[in-house]
């Protein structure tokens, strides 16, 4: 069965925010490269996403040059860059048309945030038949304020309020909502062979 790595939004924008130094894996673009070589090596496709904002002046917003791919993420020849401009892959973007031209059944997702675009797309994958494969170690998320916390709060801020929710909660939410479900969870050992930090 062909089978794509879905990487999603590993992207400067969020290196950019002043949250990014509390996300729960600051390694997560090393791990996306070690899970793009592997697929590489097995034939499969890696599909690049990035998340954009037009005329938003965020850090999403293309204008100002953060709309790229970490470093040491470099897409091969052929290798779709996609760009959208909702939560999922698939939505705002043609993924669904080059995966089905592909014959391809088989996803594996990864990237940036665990809760959001990256649970989103396994979801919405799954409900369009894919075979999906959520690689939590090679996502990463921040802590969420809770929702009556006010705007504008420093990561020091968000931190000390003992209702925002961490980064292990969040994440071990992901994984019960979609293991059985959407999903079949594994890390990047499981996947390469290869142990990350």
């Amino acid at each position: 069965m062909s089978e794509a790595l879905v990487v999603i939004d590993v992207q400067e924008s969020f290196r950019q925010r002043p949250i990014w130094r509390l996300t729960a894996n600051p390694d997560v673009a090393e791990r996306a490269a070690l899970l793009a070589g592997h697929t590489r090596a097995r034939g499969g496709l890696v599909c690049w996403v990035l998340h954009s904002e037009p005329g938003s002046g965020t850090v999403f917003d293309p204008a100002l040059g953060h709309v790229r791919l970490m470093e040491g993420l470099t897409p091969a020849d052929g290798e779709p860059v996609l760009t959208k401009t909702a939560h999922n892959a698939f939505t705002t973007t043609n993924l669904q048309q080059i995966l089905v031209s592909r014959g391809i059944r088989r996803l594996t997702v990864c990237g940036i945030r665990t809760e959001q675009c990256c649970e989103t797309t396994a979801r919405l994958a799954s409900d369009l038949g894919y075979d999906v494969t959520f690689v939590t170690d090679a996502t990463t998320t921040d802590p969420i304020p809770h929702r009556d916390a006010p705007a504008g709060l420093t990561p020091e801020e968000i931190l000390a309020d003992p209702h925002t929710l961490g980064t292990d909660e969040i994440i071990a939410r992901t994984e019960y909502a979609l293991a059985g479900r959407f999903a079949t969870i594994r890390s990047v050992a499981e996947l390469t062979g290869v142990g990350v930090g």
